[in-house]
């Protein structure tokens, strides 16, 4: 494991007027497996913690790129699932949340908002086949979804 110390070559060193502290990179791997490689800070107690853009491997194929806050995926980021699975867009707190493009193993798309890892409101369906539907989303129900007619 690698750690960016202050005063050395490795670190960025960035102090950001508005009182945020300074913004480390790194690359470390957790005992767990897991490794990043991006930007961290210190939090309040003093451990660093990823904040900032990093990308986050686990053994078995699973991988975070984008941005991080106290720790946790949040802001934009692209989560890849080792099953083809992709979610791109906004995350909150470690969850898809926000304006978001959902891509199944399969190849369909789930486009539109999600809140707290459940697809809600007004979306657009792409299946496997290239058809389009669109409607409202109430988790993993869409009930009433219209066929987008290709002219």
């Amino acid at each position: 494991m690698s750690v960016a110390v202050p005063g050395s070559e490795m670190e960025k060193g960035i102090t950001e007027a508005d009182g945020v502290s300074e913004v480390f990179q790194i690359s470390l791997v957790f005992p767990n497996g897991d490794t990043y490689d991006g930007e961290c800070r210190r939090s309040a107690a003093g451990a660093l913690e990823r904040s900032g853009m990093g990308v986050n491997r686990s053994p078995n194929g699973l991988t975070y790129t984008g941005s991080w806050k106290h720790d946790r995926m949040h802001g934009l980021g692209k989560l890849e699932h080792p099953s083809g699975a992709i979610y791109e867009g906004e995350f909150i707190d470690n969850k898809f949340h926000g304006r978001s493009t959902y891509t199944f193993p399969n190849g369909a798309q789930y486009i539109g908002n999600f809140t707290e890892n459940k697809m809600i409101g007004e979306g657009e369906y792409v299946d496997a086949n290239g058809l389009q539907w669109k409607g409202s989303f109430h988790y993993k129900a869409a009930p009433g979804l219209k066929l987008r007619l290709k002219m």
